[in-house]
């Protein structure tokens, strides 16, 4: 199976932030996605570096990538830089969560 990248972010925008109840693409927490035949290389970021719910969306971004079709293994990575911003949203979470 080719991993496309919409592929990758469709599986990842099945991961929310539980504190704030919106998918991890939408808040831009995500930066980088390679793949490596049946392997998928995300980094990723958090909305604060202390984010108290960090575990369990790197976890569930793991369960979420390794679900596709195809990939054998994910790797995710915490990075913090650059640091995340509010810029990053799309305008759907700006949306939801009434940042305008």
């Amino acid at each position: 199976m080719d991993l496309t990248q919409d592929t990758i972010l469709d599986a990842l925008r099945t991961v929310k932030d539980p504190e704030l109840n919106v998918n991890v693409v939408d808040l831009g927490l995500v930066y980088t996605i390679q793949t490596r035949e049946t392997e998928v290389d995300v980094e990723m970021t958090l909305t604060t570096p202390a984010c108290p719910a960090g575990p369990e969306i790197l976890r569930n971004a793991v369960s979420a990538l390794e679900k596709i079709e195809g990939v054998t293994k994910a790797n995710v990575k915490l990075v913090m830089n650059p640091p995340w911003s509010q810029d990053r949203m799309t305008d759907a979470a700006r949306d939801e969560l009434g940042i305008f």
